[in-house]
């Protein structure tokens, strides 16, 4: 017993352990204490409160709500509505993040000072005051409905949000969207398995039609089983209002220019420095293959810098998600502010709050394992 209590790995999880039991003791002890002191003041605790009708409107919602539905659905919908948004300014603000970050090296000097003075101005002010801002100028400054701007055919801009063509999405599309993802997944492995057995037998094999199937059979079957209809519904600009197409709220567009712009200019400034990791040696080797600067950056330089542009990376995305919360002082019926309309009209503020807390944990934990998985698989191993 004393031999096995001084095994190393023994103790790292006896000492595991430990630490877990102490911080469920806590846990139990607080919730225990808050649960008697609310008892004490004839408040109700539980989640039993879920299970009645909200009575309020949610407006946007990406999934079917109406006032009369629970209160557990309109949490539902503003958790969705706070993925969805946080995770459009993810994809832009990395785009936008990555070109701004390469243009903070560019050989132009205008085209550098404009990155800088980019990166500057967002980074260094509140988000807020940029959340505030972008609303007040899509409100006030746009014209109304009747008088339209047209972006582009079938694009309208107005002081009432932008409206785009949309498609028509039913059960069946979401199916073939599951079916896609399962593809990826699918490819991923089969790729996985073939490099495998290629080192182990040293036999080389075509691997890209068998990722390509693995990848497109999934959604194939599906869209042959569930024959999806796909329809486009386009705006059309009536006398009084815009009929048709999808139709994204000063709010929301608020927030995700918001999000998108502020986290952009903290992700150029990672994409610069990992670039700028990258040994002057790199260049100069990729030069004397016949590379351009671009086929340099692409194929060279930046594989190599993402070992250390993914760990702050990390970080920035688990900031805009967030940030998100901010969405409440424009009104974006997100989660904090469905939470709280919700907190209000029961009078159950803890259950409230520890449901955003989780939301939140959650989020932020799925977010973490992602990206370190990625990190470990793009970073250096030595041979």
């Amino acid at each position: 017993m004393t031999r096995l209590f001084y095994d190393l790995r023994v103790r790292a999880i006896l000492y595991q352990v430990l630490a877990v039991a102490f911080v469920a003791s806590v846990a139990w002890y607080l919730a225990a204490n808050v649960s008697q002191k609310l008892a004490e003041q004839n408040i109700v605790t539980g989640f039993g409160f879920l299970s009645r009708e909200a009575g309020f409107v949610i407006s946007p919602s990406f999934i079917d709500y109406k006032p009369t539905d629970s209160f557990a659905r309109a949490l539902l919908t503003g958790i969705l509505n706070t993925i969805f948004v946080s995770a459009l300014a993810v994809v832009f603000a990395t785009i936008l993040g990555l070109i701004v970050g390469v243009a903070r090296l560019s050989g132009n000097p205008l085209l550098r000072a404009l990155a800088f003075v980019y990166v500057e101005a967002l980074r260094n002010v509140p988000l807020l005051l940029y959340l505030f801002l972008w609303y007040g100028l899509i409100v006030n400054l746009l014209p109304p409905v009747r008088e339209a701007i047209e972006l582009m055919p079938h694009v309208f801009v107005s002081n009432s949000g932008v409206t785009i063509p949309a498609m028509n999405w039913t059960p069946s599309h979401t199916k073939v969207l599951l079916a896609l993802m399962a593809g990826v997944v699918l490819a991923m492995t089969v790729r996985r398995r073939m490099v495998a057995q290629r080192v182990s037998t040293g036999v080389e094999r075509r691997m890209w039609p068998w990722v390509l199937l693995a990848l497109l059979g999934p959604a194939l079957v599906a869209l042959l089983l569930f024959r999806p209809e796909i329809t486009i519904e386009y705006p059309e600009k009536g006398r009084f209002r815009l009929a048709g197409g999808a139709h994204l709220k000063p709010e929301f567009t608020a927030l995700l220019l918001g999000l998108t712009l502020s986290a952009s200019a903290g992700i150029a400034e990672t994409v610069r420095s990992g670039i700028l990791s990258v040994g002057r040696g790199q260049w100069d080797a990729t030069k004397s293959l016949g590379l351009d600067r671009g086929m340099a950056l692409r194929l060279v330089v930046l594989p190599q810098a993402l070992r250390v542009i993914i760990p702050p990376l990390t970080s920035a995305y688990l900031s805009l998600f967030k940030n998100s919360s901010l969405a409440t002082a424009i009104g974006y019926p997100d989660l904090v502010l469905v939470t709280n309309t919700t907190m209000n009209q029961t009078g159950q503020a803890v259950e409230g709050i520890a449901i955003m807390m989780l939301v939140y944990l959650s989020i932020s934990i799925t977010i973490s394992l992602f990206m370190n998985w990625y990190n470990a698989r793009v970073a250096l191993k030595e041979r």
